[in-house]
């Protein structure tokens, strides 16, 4: 076998490639190897960054360099080999979202690199940030119609009652039978909403989970945008703030995001009309804590040891009469978990409740 022949083959292979293959001598402090790829990635010219590493941090965005570096240590102890996204900034300010694949190596003479591919995803990155922007708004979108719906159909139904009562001494079994047909219609149809909104947020965990490092600030201030534009619909006075304009967080947006969603659901069931229902960022030294907070009905306190259990006896109509499976606070607290974050609860009967969510920060 002809090794120095395949090595100008597979080297003709690498320089024609679109991701970016590297080898970063750790003792040296030098970049020993780097494809074609790079310039067309970064529009700059290789030779800048080969004769001085540095540079190309100055490259990356200022809010993912802390990230980056810590990563990179991270690698050179042996304790990360995952997929890292960060972003760079083209001279022409342009963004451009990358992700890397690193690893240390060692050769055969004990010399150590941390070697890797850089694939530019921003095209993807953008797909899904679209998809999941309009998913988050959708799902909000259903809780504030549903709410919206249930406050209705729940009347209909308790006229439709009422009429009963009033038309009984007449014994008119075709009157009673369009009574029982509007009573049973609207009781089946506030079930189906909340059962639709309900079924979606029970199936996705089901779904694995990916994690990516997000601005929690803004994920959560695009899905609380929607309840403040539905505020007239379900009667109530929406609040969001933030202690700092950005926090980053390596979560499963999707899924966190239908914790916010459940939890905001929640909240609007429990409480009056005119109410005021406030999510709060607070950001820690290592972590972030997330506060929802209503001024409602509370939950009693014979329920509160329980309230995170599967079909828990917590379990209650909402005040419009919407349904409940007693599934969803057990499920929060597992995605929660799967964060690596804890969940817990204030609440006093007339008085509100405040659920609180604390999480990991990114760097």
């Amino acid at each position: 076998m002809d090794i120095n022949n395949n090595f100008e083959i597979f080297e003709k292979l690498i320089n024609q490639a679109e991701k970016v293959l590297f080898s970063f001598d750790t003792a040296a402090n030098s970049v020993s190897y780097l494809n074609h790829a790079f310039e067309l990635i970064w529009k700059q010219s290789r030779e800048r960054f080969v004769s001085n590493p540095a540079n190309i941090l100055e490259t990356v965005h200022p809010d993912d360099r802390d990230y980056l570096v810590k990563k990179y240590r991270e690698v050179l102890k042996g304790k990360s080999r995952e997929n890292l996204e960060f972003r760079i900034v083209h001279p022409d300010n342009a963004l451009r979202w990358l992700q890397l694949t690193p690893q240390r190596v060692t050769d055969k003479h004990g010399r150590e690199y941390v070697v890797g591919l850089i694939d530019d995803v921003t095209i993807m990155r953008e797909n899904i940030s679209t998809m999941q922007k309009f998913g988050a708004k959708k799902n909000s979108i259903l809780e504030i119609l549903s709410h919206d719906l249930a406050g209705p159909l729940a009347n209909i139904k308790v006229l439709s009652e009422v009429l009963s009562e009033s038309t009984r001494e007449y014994n008119n079994p075709e009157v009673n039978e369009i009574i029982s047909i509007i009573r049973e219609s609207s009781d089946r149809n506030i079930h189906l909403i909340r059962n639709f909104v309900q079924q979606e947020f029970l199936e996705s965990v089901d779904a694995g989970l990916v994690k990516k490092r997000i601005d929690l600030v803004a994920k959560v201030q695009e899905v609380m945008e929607q309840y403040k534009d539905g505020q007239n619909l379900i009667h109530k006075e929406i609040r969001f703030s933030s202690s700092s304009d950005k926090i980053y967080v390596n979560i499963d947006q999707t899924k966190f995001m239908q914790v916010i969603n459940n939890l905001m659901s929640n909240a609007i069931k429990f409480t009056e009309d005119n109410g005021i229902i406030a999510v709060d960022l607070s950001e820690k030294e290592s972590t972030v804590l997330i506060k929802v907070q209503d001024n409602g009905i509370g939950i009693p306190r014979k329920y509160h040891d329980e309230l995170f259990e599967k079909f828990t006896r917590a379990r209650r109509e909402g005040l419009k009469g919407e349904p409940s499976t007693g599934l969803g606070m057990s499920i929060i607290k597992t995605i929660v978990e799967w964060h690596d974050g804890s969940i817990w609860f204030e609440s006093e009967e007339k008085a509100g409740t405040t659920f609180y969510i604390e999480l990991p920060k990114d760097a």
